[in-house]
């Protein structure tokens, strides 16, 4: 029988479109709870689906959901979004750290509340959300912390274009880093995940290039289904890694990876941010 997430209950932040509701409809399908907390409440102009039509994909793949309107900017209303989660579903065993903001300007030309904005939505948000977690987390079997960040590195070629941003994602895996450590006693896993190439989603298209940077993507269940495999790994033997969607999938036996592909099997496959080449 392959390892599968059934009972489980997973807490996501930001998981309303693209790669947080990607992970929450693969653990759907196995019969895991999901609570999302995410802002949009009401359907946005420029992107796709609300936390509640979100909420409804979940139960129609298998699983139950819990749809919250809130913004892990302020912990009140994450402490308030794990409570009802707990009451809801009596216990959290995964916590998904996908909310994300991104503005690649350059130093100059960065508005400071745009730098506060993913200060405070990537690096405190993860904070503030593994914070509230942790302690429901410790009583959970096999407890899973899964961050959407990239592999620490400090060449300047990831930081002269775009510095802020860089500091807020790397922020991100920073806590992955410390909080690993910190809590491993606890057997409580905490990994970051990165794509190796573009992923198909809303930043992608509206900031990243449009339709020509789609074509050059994978699509967000590369991310999930990699997602899957580490959060269904016994937690004491897998924590403090830094993986690459594409490494995980090879672990698995996929070495196939076509399928995936946004634009067709001979697209022309971009590389992400922080990462050197595709495979």
């Amino acid at each position: 029988m392959s390892p599968s997430l059934n009972g489980k209950t997973l807490f996501i932040s930001g998981g309303s479109r693209g790669i947080g509701l990607a992970i929450a409809l693969r653990a759907a399908r196995d019969g895991a709870n999901v609570a999302l907390i995410a802002k949009t409440g009401e359907p946005h102009p420029k992107l796709e689906g609300t936390v509640f039509t979100a909420a409804e994909e979940i139960v129609s793949a298998g699983g139950q959901a819990l749809p919250i309107v809130g913004d892990i900017r302020h912990e009140e209303q994450v402490a308030d979004a794990v409570a009802a989660t707990v009451e809801r579903f009596g216990a959290i065993d995964i916590c998904i750290n996908n909310a994300s903001a991104i503005n690649l300007s350059g130093t100059e030309a960065l508005e400071m509340k745009r730098y506060d904005l993913m200060q405070d939505i990537d690096t405190r948000g993860t904070f503030v959300v593994s914070q509230a977690c942790i302690p429901h987390l410790k009583k959970a079997d096999n407890p899973h912390v899964l961050t959407l960040s990239p592999p620490l590195s400090l060449d300047p070629k990831w930081f002269k274009g775009h510095v802020a941003y860089t500091i807020a994602k790397y922020g991100m895996s920073m806590c992955t880093l410390g909080m690993a450590e910190e809590f491993r006693d606890d057997g409580i896993a905490f990994n970051s995940l990165w794509p190796r190439t573009l992923v198909a989603t809303a930043a992608v298209r509206n900031l990243l290039g449009g339709d020509a940077a789609m074509a050059r993507s994978r699509k967000p269940e590369v991310v999930s289904d990699a997602a899957h495999a580490i959060l269904t790994r016994p937690s004491r033997e897998t924590t403090g890694n830094f993986y690459l969607c594409e490494d995980v999938l090879a672990q698995e036996g996929i070495s196939d990876l076509s399928a995936y592909s946004y634009g067709g099997a001979d697209a022309d496959l971009a590389p992400d941010l922080y990462v050197d080449e595709v495979e």
